[in-house]
C-alpha cells in the first residue's frame, strides 16, 4: 500500500510541544507504551505486517524547510534550537514491535528514548485507523463532498451558538483527505458567519491541531501536551507531586507560553493539592478531558475563587468526547463563568453516521518510564476522572491509589 503518513508534521502539535519540553527537561529519559482498542476489535490476517509497513515507511519522513517556516510563523514559543533537533530527526523501525494474537487482535509495543518515541503515538493511531477503514471497505463508500456538507452544517450550529471550537481529530480520524474537507468545512463556515452576522457573531474557529493541515490552510496549530507528559514524571517522581514537576517543567520550557494545564492525570484532587496560587497565575488556564464536566468546571471555578483569582478571567478548554449536541449544551451551561472553548475530535474527523460507519475507538497508553538508559524501569499509569479510561497494570494503580489518598 502507499505511504498513509507523507508529512512529517501530519500530527498533533502537542505531540511537538512535548517533545521539545521532553528533550529540554528529560533528555535521557526512555519509555515504554502499550496500543488499546477499547473495541476489543479482531482484525483480518495481515494487518500487523500492513501496519509494520507503514512503520518503515515513516523512516522516509524529514521535517522540511517549509513546515519550519511555518512552525516559526506561528509557533513563536518553541525555541529556535527545537527546529534544528527536527532537522536531525529519523524515525526508526526498531522502536516499534507489531503482532497479532489467534484471534487476531492487534498488539503494538514501543520502546526507546521518550524525545524519539514520543512522535510516534498519533501517527501510529492515524495508520491503524486509515488501514481499518480501507481493508473494511467503508473509507470507499465515503463521499468527501457530502462529508464536507455535513460538516459545514455541524461547523455553522456550533459557531452560530457562539462555540470557539478547535479540530482535534488526527488520531482517529478515517483518513487524512476526510480530516483536510472537515477542517476546510469548518474555516468555510466560520469565514462567512463572520460575513453575515457581522459584530454579532462570537463563535470562533482558530485551527487544528494538525500541524500539516493548519499549514495548508493557514490556520492556528493547537495544542499544548498529552496525559503522558504527568504519567512518565510519576513513573520517575511518584504520583503526589507529578502535576507540580510537570507544571514547572513546562512553564520552564515556554516560559509562560502554552498555558492550558491538563489536570486529571490522576484525578482533580490529586492536581488540587499541586495547584498554587503561583501555577493559577502563570497558566491561562486548564483542560477538562475527564468526567462530568459541568462538576469539574465547578471544581475548577472553586479552586480559582480559593486562590483569590477570578474564574471568569482564566480559560478552560472542555475535549471529553464531546459532540455538536453535547458541546452547544454544555456552553450554554457554563454561561460566561470561564473563558471556554472546544476540543473536538472523533465527531470531527471521523463521523460515519451518513454511511454507517462507526470510528475506531483505539489509543496509545504510557506503561514505563526510566530516567536514564542506566536506571532500572518503573510502571506508571493514568487514572483519570473515567474509570474507562483508566489504563496501566491493576497493581501500579493499586500503588498510586495508595499514594495519593494515604
Amino acid at each position: 500500500m502507499k505511504p498513509i503518513i507523507t508529512h512529517f508534521t501530519d500530527t498533533d502539535l502537542y505531540k511537538l510541544t512535548m517533545c521539545c519540553a521532553i528533550v529540554n527537561c528529560f533528555p535521557r529519559a526512555m519509555v515504554k507504551y502499550t496500543f488499546v482498542d477499547r473495541n476489543d476489535t479482531v482484525y483480518p490476517e495481515g494487518f500487523a505486517r500492513l501496519v509494520e509497513e507503514q512503520i518503515v515507511y515513516l523512516e522516509d519522513l524529514r521535517f522540511t524547510d517549509e513546515e519550519a517556516a511555518f512552525m516559526r510563523s506561528r509557533c513563536y514559543y518553541i525555541p529556535s534550537w527545537f527546529y534544528t533537533y527536527l532537522k536531525g530527526f529519523r524515525f526508526k523501525r526498531e522502536w516499534v514491535k507489531v503482532c497479532q494474537d489467534a484471534e487476531g487482535h492487534l498488539q503494538i509495543h514501543i520502546e526507546g528514548y521518550w524525545h524519539d518515541t514520543v512522535l510516534l503515538e498519533v501517527m501510529i493511531l492515524a495508520i491503524v485507523s486509515e488501514l481499518s477503514h480501507t481493508l473494511s471497505g467503508e473509507l470507499s463508500r465515503i463521499d468527501l463532498d457530502e462529508y464536507y456538507r455535513i460538516s459545514y452544517g455541524k461547523a455553522r450550529r456550533m459557531l452560530q451558538a457562539g462555540l470557539t471550537i478547535s479540530e482535534f481529530g488526527t488520531r482517529r480520524r478515517f483518513s487524512l483527505a476526510v480530516e483536510d474537507v472537515a477542517v476546510k468545512a469548518f474555516i468555510d463556515a466560520d469565514s462567512d458567519l463572520r460575513k453575515e452576522m457581522g459584530k454579532e457573531y462570537r463563535g470562533a474557529f482558530p485551527g487544528t491541531s494538525n500541524v500539516w493541515l493548519a499549514k495548508k490552510h493557514n490556520v492556528v496549530p493547537i495544542g499544548t501536551m498529552a496525559h503522558e507528559f504527568i504519567s512518565a514524571i510519576a513513573g520517575m517522581y511518584g504520583p503526589q507531586e507529578a502535576n507540580h514537576i510537570a507544571m514547572d517543567m513546562w512553564q520552564k520550557t515556554f516560559i509562560g507560553s502554552l498555558g492550558i494545564f491538563l489536570y486529571d492525570t490522576y484525578g482533580f484532587n490529586a492536581f488540587s493539592a499541586n495547584f498554587s496560587e503561583h501555577f493559577a497565575r502563570v497558566f491561562a488556564g486548564l483542560r477538562v478531558d475527564s468526567g462530568d464536566n459541568l462538576e469539574q468546571l465547578e471544581k475548577i471555578c472553586r479552586k480559582y475563587r480559593d486562590l483569590g483569582l477570578d474564574p471568569s478571567t482564566k480559560q478552560v478548554v472542555f475535549s471529553n468526547a464531546l459532540s455538536e449536541e453535547s458541546a452547544i449544551e454544555l456552553h450554554r451551561a457554563v454561561a460566561g463563568r470561564v473563558h471556554d472553548s472546544y476540543g473536538i475530535g472523533t465527531s470531527i474527523s471521523a463521523d460515519g453516521g451518513a454511511w454507517g460507519i462507526s470510528p475506531s475507538n483505539i489509543v496509545i497508553k504510557l506503561l514505563g518510564v526510566k530516567m536514564t538508559e542506566k536506571r532500572q524501569w518503573n510502571k506508571t499509569c493514568k487514572m483519570s476522572e473515567d474509570r474507562g479510561k483508566v489504563t496501566g497494570d491493576e497493581d501500579i494503580i493499586s500503588v498510586f491509589n495508595y499514594l495519593l489518598h494515604r
